[in-house]
């Protein structure tokens, strides 16, 4: 009778260890297959209805001109610097609603668990409102109710005679660039690296020696002292302060945020903000009571306690699903085309209005989107592994 070896490994496609991975590439096979097939098909009903697939009319002039934008454009201009511009006006926003909701969604989340009565009923009740009412109908709000109510701009209101607000848009100080900036910017990156190197040397030394040596003043220092040095060879100021004022029909300085935008940062913001703070209220109740206690059992303050214990614990919890909600706000950013704001989905809906180029239109859409996505959730990821447990 043949005895097998206890060694014998099982075929392949039994074996635990490659099943998981055959099923994955199956999966994407599958998926390529039927990518294969709807795109064969879009193209069979392109050729119907005698239209060509390509992407030359990127190079074609665009025609329209679009107001809200980063960089020069004008109606000479071609389909594919729109393109550029809308895909820029798409970061803006994302870049802006992404630190303003992540602020606003701490605090709030922060004040749902206070002991103060007034701050947690307010914090609560603009969860309820914010979180449960749907992001296209606040979009409206914010742009008929309150922008577009603004006085016109002969009658505009301002604030300390620097501040305008009217129906064409608010204006706020802003900062222009010198000849000098860029060397300002060089040596504002390596000031800050520096500074680190410094905090980190005098932490060590700290640890080593059991004796105060104030890291962080010694790194503002540093920083500090590279930019008075900067500015003694320059002597120019980085950046040069801007102050609107009225001019005719229009303002001469200053930065203009156009009602489109307006609205749409500011319902991102409110609405993003509203589970954000469900979130941060999750993840620090998710943190042992027992670290709190033994915080308090050592004196420590409640702000301290929530800094160096509580938050260092919960941002681990935090992190996974805030994620998914900067994500969504970069997905919902396109509801901008129901305001006018010529971000990428609006201004892709011009261009193909215009040229008829549907499926091209839209692939560049979803490239892009699909590009924003996993670079963020690529810095999300890098942070999630930096404020893990490391084990021994």
């Amino acid at each position: 009778m043949k005895k097998f070896s206890s060694s014998t490994s099982p075929p392949f496609w039994r074996d635990k260890r490659v099943i998981p991975i055959l099923l994955q590439a199956l999966f994407a096979l599958l998926v390529v297959l039927l990518g294969a097939f709807f795109f064969t098909n879009a193209l069979g009903s392109l050729r119907q209805m005698g239209m060509s697939f390509g992407y030359d009319f990127l190079g074609k002039m665009a025609s329209f001109d679009i107001g809200d934008k980063l960089i020069e454009f004008s109606s000479t201009d071609t389909y594919g610097k729109a393109f550029i511009v809308g895909i820029l006006n798409t970061i803006k926003v994302a870049i802006i609603g992404i630190i303003l909701a992540t602020i606003l969604g701490f605090i709030i989340g922060i004040s749902r668990l206070s002991s103060n009565w007034l701050a947690r009923t307010v914090a609560t009740v603009y969860v309820e409102i914010f979180r449960n009412t749907p992001l296209l109908v606040q979009i409206f709000i914010w742009f008929y109710a309150v922008f577009l109510s603004f006085p016109t701009i002969e009658k505009s209101l301002n604030t300390f005679g620097v501040f305008y607000f009217s129906n064409r848009g608010s204006v706020i100080p802003w900062f222009d660039l010198t000849t000098s900036s860029l060397v300002w910017c060089i040596v504002l990156v390596v000031a800050l690296i520096l500074s680190y190197i410094v905090w980190k040397v005098r932490i060590i030394k700290q640890v080593e020696t059991g004796q105060r040596k104030y890291p962080l003043l010694w790194a503002l220092g540093s920083i500090v002292g590279l930019l008075a040095v900067t500015s003694f060879f320059t002597s120019q100021a980085p950046l040069l302060l801007s102050i609107p004022e009225i001019s005719g029909r229009g303002f001469n300085g200053g930065y203009t945020i156009g009602p489109g935008f307006g609205a749409l940062l500011v319902a991102l913001v409110m609405y993003t903000a509203s589970y954000i703070a469900e979130i941060v209220r999750g993840g620090i109740l998710a943190v042992s009571k027992g670290q709190v206690e033994a915080a308090k059992a050592l004196g420590l303050k409640s702000s301290t306690i929530l800094r160096l214990v509580i938050l260092p614990q919960a941002i681990r919890i935090i992190i996974p699903p805030l994620t998914s909600q900067y994500l969504n706000l970069i997905k919902n950013s396109s509801l901008a085309a129901a305001v006018a704001y010529p971000e990428l989905v609006g201004v892709g809906i011009t261009v193909l209005s215009q040229t008829g180029k549907s499926v091209e239109v839209i692939s560049i859409v979803i490239l892009v989107y699909l590009s924003m996505s996993l670079f963020t959730s690529l810095l999300m990821n890098i942070f999630n592994k930096y404020t893990q447990l490391v084990e021994r």
